[in-house]
């Protein structure tokens, strides 16, 4: 991406264009293979004791949260997503000495201290441990200090997901996606219905635009499963974009009746995702009904990969992913929150390659210290 390509900043600066060229990202990632990685992979997997731990900070850390249900499920084996700054805080607490442990890093530039810190702790802590290191930035540190090591691997993301602007959109979805692909049940032939239904998305920039339009105070995300960490994520990033000028929650329909509910007002847009498990399912429909009946129809959203019954109200039906599982669904439903918090952003003046000027919030964190951990063992 070349500086003069880059939009004015009220069009959407890099980042619009940063959440467009996912598709073709995704279709990148898809496409490429590596023997070395594979058998990596294969020889970590074929050990019956192993645990992965999926860990990453902030956005990081919630792709680990939508693609742990899946990987659970797929692989058999313990599988858990635990941030970074959980670890570093208190590792005795989520690192297992006598536990072999494979650690997936997500992280977008690898320069954050905590992911440092993690590996490291990783290292120290546990007896036999390995790292998969999904990154962005060939010049980032936590690559090139795994680089060389046989107990880990570096799998970079194309080039242009080392995203410029300040929220993580396409290097996110890249490494989700390198993820399921390595060690889940997703299938590159898969990827394509994915970026078509990312492309539907892109189609519909203007429907979304004038619903941010709209100038809602507080927005609610909502999803069950791995939809929960899209929910997350998609407050996060709304959050962020808005320089914290909009109230944003997230939670699962069943959870979100049990107080959260308190945050619900006449200045609220709450938007539902909707799982492709038909069980699952029951749930999100009524957590719709309910809040179409208190919010009205025109306050809730709701993105889904099948239809609904008519007696649900309107939804956004993203063809050709019926028959996906929901940690791969979130990739172009995660498009959808991504826009919205883009054109929310610009609807309150702010820039969304930089919501914090004067620097509060940095890109990359700023001001950790990290503490040596002497005499744990």
């Amino acid at each position: 991406m070349t500086q003069t390509s880059v939009p004015d900043q009220k069009d959407g600066g890099a980042t619009i264009l940063e959440i467009g060229q996912q598709p073709d990202a995704w279709r990148e990632v898809a496409g490429r293979s590596d023997e070395h990685a594979e058998a990596f992979v294969r020889d970590l997997l074929s050990r019956p004791e192993l645990r992965i731990v999926l860990t990453g900070a902030g956005s990081s850390a919630f792709a680990g949260e939508i693609a742990a249900p899946l990987l659970r499920r797929h692989l058999h084996r313990r599988v858990e997503p635990i941030a970074t700054t959980s670890i570093v805080a208190s590792p005795l607490d989520h690192l297992e000495p006598e536990t072999p442990t494979l650690l997936v890093s997500f992280a977008r530039s690898g320069n954050s201290p905590e992911s440092l810190a993690t590996t490291a702790l990783a290292d120290q802590l546990v007896d036999q441990v390995w790292h998969l290191v999904l990154t962005c930035d060939r010049e980032g540190k936590l690559g090139r200090a795994h680089a060389d090591r046989p107990d880990s691997l570096v799998v970079y993301m194309p080039d242009r997901t080392n995203d410029s602007g300040f929220a993580m959109t396409s290097s996110l979805t890249s490494m989700l996606l390198t993820c399921l692909l390595m060690l889940g049940p997703a299938q590159s032939n898969q990827v394509e219905a994915l970026a078509r239904a990312a492309e539907h998305v892109a189609g519909l920039q203007d429907d979304i635009r004038a619903l941010a339009q709209s100038k809602k105070q507080r927005f609610v995300y909502l999803g069950s499963g791995p939809l929960e960490g899209l929910a997350r994520e998609s407050a996060l990033k709304l959050l962020e974009l808005t320089a914290g000028e909009v109230v944003t929650y997230f939670d699962s329909p069943l959870g979100f009746r049990h107080g959260p509910k308190s945050v619900l007002d006449a200045d609220t847009l709450a938007v539902v995702y909707v799982s492709t498990d038909p069980y699952t399912r029951r749930y999100d429909l009524d957590i719709i009904a309910e809040l179409r009946s208190q919010l009205g129809a025109d306050a809730v959203r709701v993105i889904s990969a099948v239809p609904i019954p008519d007696e649900y109200g309107a939804a956004l039906v993203l063809p050709g992913l019926d028959d996906l599982p929901d940690a791969l669904v979130a990739l172009p439903y995660l498009v959808f929150g991504q826009y919205l918090a883009l054109f929310t952003s610009l609807d309150y003046g702010k820039t969304p390659d930089n919501p914090f000027p004067s620097g509060e919030v940095s890109r990359v964190v700023r001001g950790v210290t990290i503490y040596p951990m002497a005499g744990a063992r």
